[in-house]
């Protein structure tokens, strides 16, 4: 049937990738995508604690049906980040505290739901990374249909299965499985420069803002 299938996930970023980018934030990182990229300003973190950093087992679901969650949960391997398109509809929930603790002691990274979550205050007590765009009481159907394995999007963030997903306080990103290394080389050396800018101003050093009056300059701007 079209829309309803389970694929395996065939690759996957390497665990070494996975460990590297657990030390910067995601600011760093979409910084250095040209600030092109993003999962969209609804996906917040609901837990306690902790970043996120594991390749994508993606699911696409019908709006508030969490059928192919409950399957993506049974086989997806630890250390993967479940990611679920369901459509951004807040509606029904998609997981809840039983869903969530049963991710946890399967030993995956973290979730990440297009669509809405329950127990909401079971899950501000956990350090397991769970982002998603909204909250309800209401639960969700179990009937299908819905997808493993192939691409999702997010407000233009394509995902395929076994790119990178990092998660912090700003929000969540994926990094594409062939730019991994890439992007974190430059990452990793804008962190090292922004860490000693902060450094600086911290022991009572300055800033050189003079780019600040030289680009109103050239912009046209007239300063009184």
């Amino acid at each position: 049937m079209i829309g309803f299938s389970v694929q395996p996930i065939s690759r996957r970023v390497s665990p070494e990738i996975v460990q590297k980018y657990r030390s910067l934030p995601v600011a760093n990182v979409s910084d250095c995508m040209s600030r092109m990229t993003g999962g969209g300003p609804r996906l917040r973190p609901y837990h306690a604690e902790g970043g996120l950093s594991g390749p994508a087992f993606t699911v696409k679901t019908r709006p508030g049906d969490n059928l192919m969650v409950h399957k993506a949960l049974d086989i997806a391997s630890p250390g993967d980040v479940v990611v679920v398109d369901a459509g951004g509809d807040l509606t029904n929930s998609i997981v809840g505290e039983i869903m969530i603790t049963y991710a946890m002691k399967r030993g995956l990274a973290g979730l990440v739901i297009n669509g809405s979550i329950r127990d909401s205050d079971a899950v501000r007590r956990m350090n397991f990374p769970v982002y998603a765009a909204g909250v309800t009481h209401r639960g969700p159907m179990k009937s299908g249909p819905g997808e493993i394995g192939r691409a999702i999007a997010f407000d233009g963030m394509v995902i395929e299965p076994g790119d990178l997903i990092i998660g912090d306080g700003d929000g969540v990103l994926c990094i594409a499985f062939d730019e991994a290394e890439e992007v974190y080389q430059a990452a990793a050396a804008k962190h090292d420069a922004e860490n000693k800018i902060l450094a600086d101003l911290q022991s009572g050093g300055s800033m050189d803002r003079a780019w600040v009056d030289a680009a109103l300059e050239q912009l046209g701007c007239k300063v009184s």
